[in-house]
């Protein structure tokens, strides 16, 4: 799934991301690449940013970007 698709508060973690190279550069100095573990804190159905807590940091991302991020949920199985 997408990070636009992901719902609020689930905890997942990054696989790829399918963007130019500006864009990866800018998610890189944000903290956001694969393997880093991410929750969705906010995100309204068409229209706003998706937030993300990446650490202890909030990062709003635009639609169109948070579509070109691949994340799967963690499973947290004790």
């Amino acid at each position: 799934m997408t990070l636009e698709e992901a719902p609020v508060g689930l905890e997942l973690v990054i696989d790829q991301i399918a963007a130019g190279e500006g864009a990866t550069r800018r998610l890189l100095d944000l903290g956001v690449y694969p393997g880093v573990r991410v929750s969705v804190i906010a995100s309204h159905p068409w229209r706003g940013p998706v937030v993300v807590r990446v650490g202890g940091t909030r990062v709003a991302l635009g639609r169109g970007l948070a579509r070109k991020i691949l994340v799967r949920q963690i499973d947290n199985v004790s």
